[in-house]
């Protein structure tokens, strides 16, 4: 079995990898620091956004999937489906990065 970072670590690790490259990012949702699931709210300057889950390949690697389809939905269908998933996992972890292009941050691959 493959040892696993901690959420909360992860997440701190993903802010200050976006504060070096001078990205504005927020934590929206405090979720288990242990084992919480993370999301990732990609926020665009057109007003548009991609959700980013946070899944497991096929080979047991972490990768993101396109939680809101291949295509940028508007920050309202983004924001209704992370507080659906809120409603599912009260220790969910929310991060809103502000940047439509995660490869600047993200070293996992991005599934669509």
């Amino acid at each position: 079995m493959e040892a696993r970072l901690k959420s909360g670590i992860w997440v701190q690790a993903l802010i200050r990898r976006c504060d070096l490259a001078a990205i504005g990012v927020t934590v929206v949702a405090r979720g288990d620091g242990d084992a919480g699931a993370i999301l990732l709210k990609l926020s665009g300057r057109d007003r548009l956004c991609t959700v980013l889950a946070q899944a497991r390949g096929p080979d047991g690697a972490l990768v993101w999937m396109r939680a809101t389809g291949a295509a940028p939905v508007a920050e309202a269908d983004g924001d209704a489906y992370i507080a659906r998933q809120r409603g599912r996992d009260p220790d969910l972890w929310v991060v809103e990065i502000e940047s439509g292009s995660p490869d600047a941050v993200l070293d996992t691959p991005i599934l669509s």
